[in-house]
Parts: structure tokens; C-alpha cells; sequence
């Protein structure tokens, strides 16, 4: 799978850890940055690596910044993103089931590499179960047109 990853300096040693996992998993992994744990701010990396999986660039994305929710704000704000900000492997298999989501934003000052490894492997591991969820994700398209 072809795969962006993101974070800000608070999330850089995680987006670290798990662009490296996903790499040894043979994945196709395109890194946007931040590269260092120097101040900088998360837009600058949420939006680009959001916009890849909008523009079919890429299958999938994982935003990584302090507390998930930076990132995970801007990705929604990319017109066919569906982005959620998961603590847990149940919280991503339910978005992925349910919902669709298509980019995984994480906390890396809350998670630790085995957790988010877990939260991951389920994000890219489950699939969309249509049927009724199906007229729900469409919803969610049309207020992107609105």
C-alpha cells in the first residue's frame, strides 16, 4: 500500500517509528515531514500528506503531532478525507468500518510504539463495511459540497 505519514516535532519520533515499521511491512512510504524535533507547526505537514490520499496520490495517510488532534483537525478539512483521531486498535476498526476513514492521526506524546503499531496494523488492515454505513459516508460527502 502507498502510504503518507506526517506529524510536527511532537509527533516526530513516533512518524519516525511507524514510517519505518510500515517500510519492513513492504509498504510504499512517502514522508512529508517534519524532519527533526525542532518547533515547527503542524498544518505544514497535516494538509500536504492529507491532500495526497484526496488526490489519490496515495491509498492512506498517518498524521502524527502531541495529541492527535492538530492534525487530525486539519486533514478533515481536505475535501474527501475522512480523518480520525484513534487511542486504541477499536477506535480505528470502527472508523475504518463504519465511517471510511482514510487517514489515521495519532497522539505521540500518549501512545507507544507497540500501541500505535497495533492502532495501525488495524487501521490498514480493516475494511469499509458499506451497506447502511454507505448512505452515511455519503452524507458526509455532501456537506463537503455545501
Amino acid at each position: 500500500m502507498r502510504i503518507s505519514v506526517g506529524s510536527d516535532h511532537a509527533g516526530f519520533e513516533l512518524k519516525q517509528h511507524v514510517a519505518d515499521t510500515l517500510r519492513s511491512e513492504g509498504h510504499d512510504v512517502i514522508d512529508v515531514g517534519a524532519d527533526s524535533e525542532e518547533s515547527t507547526h503542524y498544518p505544514l505537514f497535516a494538509e500536504p500528506a492529507a491532500r495526497m490520499v484526496a488526490d489519490g496520490e496515495v491509498e492512506r495517510s498517518v498524521l502524527v503531532c502531541g495529541s492527535g488532534v492538530g492534525v487530525n483537525i486539519v486533514a478533515n478539512k481536505v475535501d474527501g478525507v475522512r480523518s480520525v483521531n484513534a487511542h486504541d486498535a477499536d477506535e480505528a476498526s470502527m472508523a475504518r468500518k463504519h465511517n471510511d476513514v482514510n487517514v489515521l492521526a495519532l497522539s505521540g506524546r500518549r501512545l507507544t510504539a507497540d500501541a500505535a503499531d497495533e492502532i495501525v496494523a488495524t487501521f490498514l488492515a480493516t475494511d469499509f463495511e458499506g451497506g447502511r454505513h454507505e448512505q452515511r459516508v455519503t452524507l458526509i460527502e455532501a456537506v463537503e459540497k455545501r
